[in-house]
């Protein structure tokens, strides 16, 4: 017997209901579009007007302070730029590639401008633009990489050139307001504003060789605030922003400015032409953690330079022996009775001497501890 043949056809019926689906769908949409434009219309004003503004009155006793702080001291802030010198192989010239900017700030109406010294350490020439914005091409006149300083000089007219009020860091106290001015991120006469959170810091120079001393802030700092003036509450310059704590590199609460008094003391001497008058030993030391592996404490005596005060001690530089075996130099372990360390001990005793003073250093020689009379000088 035949079959008779299903008279539902599946495709069409998949077909009607996708049209009923889209006509529904098409009416929805319409009913929204309607409520929508009738929304629309009702919440518009045709007469709607510009609020009246408020009168401010008075800016509060601290807001003016600071804006004229920033006034009186912003002149004498100026935007460094440092170039390196680079060959173009196919015009064959010379061509100067920006290298990084930083901050300074004038010393004085002879031209001359205070930075940090590793705000231009890598560049071969240096740019200055001062507050009217006018740039000048500047020359190192002298630098402390111990200490992070740089002296450089512009030939700019002496009313383009206001010296920053100066001022002390002597009897600075936690807690106390102050202002950073300088140029983060290439954006130029940049004012932050924070405390002193903390004051004898210690931080690492250009040279690995530590500062001490070292004034804490929370102003931010940023990179490009480098070698700006850290001022007190009355525009006088207190430190130098030398370095920041991040391990992203920008702003994480907590900068540090290397002491002005330090500053004031060093300065002359490099516009003088005499440098830096601190006194030596005259020996390269180990780094920590090498002196760590080895299971000892103190500072270890690697090298020692002909004809400095080590050499004239008697201070044994570590070696190789006849059987290619390394010898210990002398581990320094103590001066002047003050323990040594490490290091950062040995700096810090050092740069609270003066040059022709006699120190004792107590060292470990082969297993046996003595004490070596040195004369301090300021030779290398």
């Amino acid at each position: 017997m035949k079959r008779h043949q299903n008279s539902h056809n599946p495709a069409g019926r998949v077909q009607a209901q996708m049209w009923l689906t889209m006509l529904l769908l098409a009416v929805v949409g319409w009913l929204l579009l309607d409520d929508a434009t009738t929304w629309f219309e009702d919440v518009h004003y045709e007469h709607a007007e510009s609020r009246p503004v408020v009168a401010r009155g008075e800016l509060a006793s601290d807001e003016t302070t600071t804006i004229e702080l920033f006034q009186i001291v912003g002149p004498s802030v100026v935007y460094i730029t440092g170039m390196t010198v680079q060959q173009d192989c196919f015009y064959c010239r010379a061509l100067e590639i920006p290298q990084g900017t930083g901050t300074g700030f004038v010393w004085d109406e002879n031209g001359y401008i205070v930075t940090n010294y590793h705000v231009i350490a890598d560049t071969d020439t240096t740019q200055v633009s001062l507050a009217d914005r006018s740039t000048w091409k500047a020359r190192l006149v002298g630098a402390d990489p111990d200490k992070d300083i740089a002296v450089l000089k512009i030939d700019a007219p002496r009313d383009l050139l206001p010296p920053i009020p100066m001022g002390t860091s002597q009897g600075l106290r936690v807690g106390q307001k102050v202002f950073a001015i300088g140029n983060p991120f290439g954006f130029d006469q940049t004012l932050t504003t924070g405390i002193i959170s903390g004051l004898g810091r210690e931080i690492t120079g250009a040279t690995n060789r530590p500062i001490h001393g070292v004034i804490q802030t929370d102003a931010a700092i940023n990179p490009g605030n480098s070698g700006g003036p850290l001022l007190d509450s009355s525009g006088r310059v207190i430190g130098i922003n030398a370095a920041i704590l991040s391990p992203s590199g920008a702003y994480a609460g907590i900068g540090f400015a290397v002491p002005i008094d330090v500053v004031n003391v060093i300065v002359p001497r490099l516009i003088r032409g005499e440098g830096p008058d601190k006194p030596q030993l005259g020996v390269l030391l180990a780094e920590d953690y090498l002196v760590r592996r080895l299971g000892r404490e103190g500072a270890l005596v690697l090298t020692v330079t002909p004809g400095s005060p080590a050499d004239k001690a008697g201070l044994l530089t570590t070696r190789r022996g006849d059987d290619d075996e390394i010898l210990l130099g002398d581990l320094i372990v103590a001066i002047d009775g003050e323990p040594v360390a490490g290091t950062s001990d040995f700096f810090r005793i050092i740069d609270s001497r003066k040059k022709g003073d006699t120190v004792t250093m107590t060292i470990v020689r082969q297993d046996k501890k003595m004490d070596v009379k040195v004369v301090l000088s300021s030779g290398s």
